[in-house]
């Protein structure tokens, strides 16, 4: 397993910006597909974005495809999630989580390590 450990999350309003961070330990994050989460208040956690091993696949739920970008710098031992003109629906306490299925996964149960989480708040 490895060490997570998200940053970047914070108060924004309507059509900002934020681009959440999560550093890992260990020498293993490149064999690693890294994936986004969130969980709003009152609500399931749910996928957001997944990244492979290599970086050269990613898939991300309907909702931010085309205003959230995930990216992985495997010689910084991290992977980032830019996300762009946010919604109040955007809400929610962010996880990143690392998981041994190489391509990426939408599912929780193919990772293995979470982090704490980093609280993400859009106000309209």
């Amino acid at each position: 397993q490895v060490q997570l450990v998200e940053s970047g999350g914070g108060l924004v309003q309507a059509g900002g910006s934020l681009r959440l961070s999560c550093a890992t330990s260990g020498r293993t994050f490149s064999s690693y597909a890294m994936g986004w989460f969130r969980q709003a208040p009152g609500k399931e956690r749910a996928f957001v974005a997944t990244i492979s091993w290599t970086g050269d696949i990613t898939y991300y739920v309907d909702s931010v495809k085309g205003r959230f970008t995930i990216s992985r710098d495997n010689a910084k031992n991290t992977v980032y999630l830019q996300m762009n003109n946010l919604k109040p629906e955007d809400t929610a306490v962010y996880y990143c989580a690392a998981g041994r299925r190489g391509l990426g996964s939408q599912y929780s149960f193919d990772y293995t390590s979470w982090g704490q989480g980093t609280q993400v708040t859009v106000s309209s």
